[in-house]
């Protein structure tokens, strides 16, 4: 089979940072190739090198096996080379047609205007010849993400691309909408059209990829294919070592409520509606998970019970007082802790050592700062013990905060909110972007905290995480409570459509709307109100 794409001894060097470290990738015409490896392992920085966002330091990028030279993404497209990138470059307001001929609009009378029917055609002809279910006169900001994705993908296509780059492809996607982007994939690549997608996701890459590619702190440390390989051998090229995948949690033994959620209303930064009437319990020894694709009022939700942002509507208690008005230092010392699911803008100070960012909700405790002064011998000693127990690295307390791994930001993070000693912890997306061997670890120090009678309350748009993890999983979408269900018995395919605002098919014959709103109720509390 003819090779689409030969990266040859690819090195790309930063100022002080080695991202690619002589990579030779080769990827054959009409196969889709997964490139696997942990964050910072070097994957967006290689394709960026393809497509002409970088230049090599050294190396060559042969395109049907002839090199070539890219001085920007514009070189790239006329070789043939298209990117689908992680947030999509959409203008919202303008139709599926207009994003699509963007820039490569048909022209009439001598190129004085557009030729909108001309550009209409073109994009149903594309659609029809891959079958892709887009309206071409809908508004960008009326389709779904899924659709959005189809739509660049188009684009692409529409440009000449030959080969396509998708980076992280299934972030945004509901379940469903993966499914129909691997079937778009199988309808790509048996048209000759070649897909190269970067993704940190073992799963994903056996389940669309012929042949995968891993790479590990800037190197090719193998290429196998997906056939012919193990989810297990796949983790151990990534981290070097042998991972744990599969969650051992065993039965909840739950006790009291500790956080309670009635009726809450809270509005966004726009003044818009984006959590509506939402009630549920979280007990201690137990994992109360929410899921829901992003941007359904989970961020909303989770500030209003932090104290990061005042609720219009409602009441949330803690052990059993009115902490709706507290603020989020009042909250911390009657024993919340939480994990932001932006590491960078709520977790640290990123010019902070870690020394200084182990203070962090802690500067007016006795313990660190008694009479008004902080004990930096104290907060170090602290800090180095977080560093130890966590396994963060570098393991040094004088560390900048922004010259450590994602991963590592996170799990001193963890470590930090851990050690406070919690009644509850609120950990929103605790594994976002961090690497197969810290999800492990983050994900069995929260159920030895679940073992210990901590209440927990996990935000996660991973079905997989939010299901493993959780005791009682609600579904939000559209700051509403769809249900709240047993992850152990119901499927992924169920989750997916509830994530969608869609509930499976059922006989409700006999369930009346009475009854059904109670099972709900009592569902989301775990039983009765306090």
């Amino acid at each position: 089979m003819a090779t689409a794409v030969h990266l040859d001894g690819i090195t790309k060097r930063f100022p002080g940072v080695v991202a690619n470290d002589d990579v030779d990738l080769a990827v054959e015409r009409g196969t889709v190739h997964a490139l696997l490896g942990e964050n910072g392992a070097g994957k967006t920085t290689l394709m960026n090198v393809l497509y002409g966002l970088y230049e090599p330091t050294s190396g060559r990028v042969l395109v049907d096996e002839e090199v070539r030279s890219f001085d920007s993404p514009r070189d790239a497209i006329d070789a043939g080379v298209g990117m689908i990138h992680q947030h999509f470059m959409l203008v919202d307001p303008m139709t599926v047609t207009e994003n699509i001929t963007l820039g490569n609009e048909p022209r009439k009378w001598g190129g004085l205007a557009v030729d909108r029917a001309a550009a209409r055609e073109a994009v149903v002809e594309l659609s029809d010849r891959y079958g892709f279910d887009v309206d071409p006169d809908a508004r960008v900001e009326d389709i779904s993400v899924g659709e959005q994705q189809r739509v660049e993908i188009l684009k692409a296509l529409y440009r000449g691309a030959d080969v396509l780059i998708l980076d992280e492809p299934t972030a945004v996607l509901t379940p469903q909408e993966v499914e129909e982007l691997f079937g778009v994939l199988e309808e790509l690549t048996a048209q000759g059209k070649t897909i190269i997608f970067i993704t940190h996701k073992l799963g994903e890459a056996m389940r669309a990829a012929d042949d995968i590619t891993v790479l590990r702190d800037g190197r090719n440390v193998g290429s196998v294919n997906a056939d012919e390989t193990t989810r297990e051998d796949l983790a151990e090229l990534m981290v070097g070592r042998e991972v744990l995948l599969d969650v051992d949690r065993p039965p909840a033994e739950t006790g009291d409520v500790v956080a309670s959620v009635s009726n809450v209303v809270v509005d966004d930064d726009r003044g818009v509606r984006a959590v509506d009437d939402v009630s549920f319990d979280v007990r201690a020894g137990e994992v109360f998970g929410i899921a829901g694709v992003d941007g359904n009022g989970q961020s909303e939700l989770v500030e209003a019970l932090t104290g990061l942002r005042r609720p219009q509507h409602g009441r949330i208690e803690f052990l059993g007082d009115d902490v709706t008005t507290d603020s989020r230092r009042q909250r911390i010392e009657e024993g919340m802790a939480y994990i932001p699911e932006d590491r960078q803008e709520r977790g640290l100070v990123m010019d902070f050592d870690l020394t200084e960012n182990a203070l962090l909700g802690s500067q007016h405790s006795n313990e660190f700062g008694p009479n008004g002064r902080i004990d930096w011998p104290a907060t170090r000693a602290h800090a180095e013990a977080i560093i130890d127990e966590y396994d963060v690295r570098p393991p040094d307390a004088d560390a900048i905060s922004e010259s450590l791994s994602g991963g590592n930001q996170q799990k001193f993070i963890v470590g930090r909110e851990f050690e406070r000693d919690p009644e509850l912890v609120v950990a929103s997306h605790p594994t976002r972007g961090v690497d197969v061997g810290s999800i492990e670890f983050i994900h069995e120090r929260l159920l030895e905290l679940r073992q210990q009678g901590v209440a927990i309350l996990l935000v996660s748009s991973k079905l997989e995480e939010v299901q493993g993890l959780s005791d009682r999983l609600g579904v939000i979408y559209e700051g509403e409570f769809i249900d709240v269900v047993d992850p152990d018995e119901t499927t992924e395919e169920e989750l997916g459509l509830l994530m969608a605002g869609e509930h499976p098919d059922e006989d409700d014959a006999d369930v009346s709307p009475d009854a059904t709103e109670s099972s709900s109720a009592e569902a989301a509390t775990g039983g009765d109100r306090p």
